[in-house]
């Protein structure tokens, strides 16, 4: 095991069974083979469409869902194989900011006592309590004279850092934020993105980000991966991935960031349909029915992740030919 890296995940597989009038069940396919690593220090983005798998991928990372197949490690110990003192270490060395902090956050339990909260499980004095909660509120701009409202008397940005305060109070390892900003005006968007950004520089956090926008990602992380029906099509730097990128899906998306894909030719790269259901995934390379490259090859064999270059890897019959 690379000691470089603090996370990884081997051959994630996660299905759900839906209950349906039409039929007893349905499996829907989240997670289908993914694998992935997070490096010491390292921001890593996960990108894609509304039901591509993100969000599921980013629990599974967090020890909150357990895959059905393959496996997550920690410092290189997989956690199914983690004693209950060591599984209870990961859990406090990992923390999750949720996309919508309210639902996160007990209304009835004052934020203080919120944020506070680990502080009293790893046994730490009263004292003790009341003088770390002051720098953690501090940090994330909260002023410690809010500390006795509840959460309902606060505005969607401020319940995010109370929701990020909440996570650093466990002096996490690796903070894992699932659409962090998504729900948030623009302006709020960029103090958020801004304080996570200082969190990571400051406590050299490793950092997984789940979000739609790729722009947040570009400004947030080192790497980026795209995801597509529960695989990753795509995996590179966010310089790399935005000056060459090397899969259709990934061009479709950066075609459609305002300011970014101009033009006609960009005009034409866009998606003009939906993602297909998870229920029913194509053949072959999944991508195929939507991508405007796709030929008989595209339909009947599934592409494998192939390195182009230092850490960028696509998984696309035509990389190669079409982007040189």
């Amino acid at each position: 095991m690379n000691e470089s890296v603090i996370l990884a995940g081997d051959g994630l597989v996660k299905k759900f069974r839906i209950s349906s009038r039409r039929a007893s069940s349905n499996m829907l396919t989240a997670v289908d083979g993914v694998d992935l690593t997070l490096n010491r220090g390292e921001s890593l983005g996960i990108a894609g469409e509304s039901g591509c798998g993100k969000s599921t991928l980013s629990k599974i990372m967090a020890g909150l869902l357990k895959p059905d197949h393959g496996a997550v490690s920690y410092k290189g110990s997989s956690l199914t194989g983690l004693s209950g003192d060591g599984f209870s270490q990961f859990r406090r060395s990992t923390q999750m900011i949720f996309q919508d902090p309210y639902s996160s956050l007990n209304p009835r339990m004052r934020i203080g006592d919120s944020i506070s909260e680990p502080l009293g499980i790893v046994g730490m004095s009263a004292e003790r309590q009341r003088a770390e909660l002051t720098r953690i509120m501090n940090s994330v701009g909260l002023d410690e004279n809010v500390r006795n409202r509840f959460p309902d008397e606060f505005s969607g940005g401020q319940r995010q850092r109370i929701g990020i305060a909440r996570a650093l109070a466990a002096n996490p390892e690796i903070l894992i934020a699932d659409e962090p900003v998504s729900s948030l005006d623009i302006s709020i968007q960029a103090q958020i993105i801004n304080l996570l950004l200082q969190m990571k520089s400051d406590l050299n956090l490793s950092m997984i980000m789940v979000s739609h926008n790729l722009m947040v990602l570009r400004h947030l992380c080192d790497r980026i991966i795209i995801m597509y029906l529960g695989v990753v099509v795509e995996s590179a730097s966010a310089p790399d991935l935005f000056n060459r990128c090397r899969h259709p899906y990934t061009e479709a998306l950066l075609a459609a960031i305002p300011g970014l894909g101009n033009g006609q030719n960009s005009r034409e790269k866009i998606l003009n349909d939906d993602l297909p259901s998870s229920m029913s995934i194509p053949g072959g390379c999944r991508f195929h029915p939507r991508c405007r490259y796709a030929a008989d090859i595209c339909q009947k064999e599934v592409p494998k992740l192939f390195e182009y270059a230092s850490r960028h890897t696509a998984a696309c019959h035509f990389s190669k030919q079409i982007y040189g």
